[in-house]
């Protein structure tokens, strides 16, 4: 049976997203994705396995080519957070890292403070902060 899921995903400069994704607070994972043209990192608790590629090796593991993220965007990746204050933390650590803001932080539905930001790739992420206490129920 499955033991695990990995996130695998194109960039075009791996030490470029290696600082970016160091800065938000993920960990480097030695263990895989010790080349100069990838790297790993643990995200969460759970040490979620985040694999970044260099394009090219990416587009032969995935035996296509990558697609234009400017054209549509397929998959958001939502990170939570324990707090608003630590989305506000995080979203200031993405711009600092050189990363854009396309949803600033902010309430929605009255439970849920967040924001979306956009990876030096183009991937899309959220960070989300849900207080369960006023979710609707139903």
């Amino acid at each position: 049976m499955t033991k695990s899921i990995w996130i695998n995903l194109p960039v075009k400069d791996i030490n470029a997203s290696k600082r970016f994704f160091s800065a938000l607070g993920f960990t480097l994972n030695t263990q895989y994705g010790v080349r100069e043209d990838s790297a790993s990192f643990l995200i969460g608790d759970s040490n979620f396995v985040l694999m970044l590629f260099e394009k090219s090796l990416f587009e032969g593991f995935a035996g296509v080519e990558v697609s234009d993220k400017r054209l549509g965007n397929e998959v958001l990746f939502s990170i939570d957070a324990e707090s608003p204050e630590e989305v506000d933390e995080l979203a200031d650590k993405i711009v600092a890292a050189g990363g854009t803001i396309y949803g600033e932080p902010g309430y929605k539905d009255g439970w849920m403070y967040g924001c979306g930001f956009i990876d030096l790739d183009g991937q899309r992420w959220s960070i989300l902060y849900m207080d369960v206490s006023k979710m609707p129920l139903g």
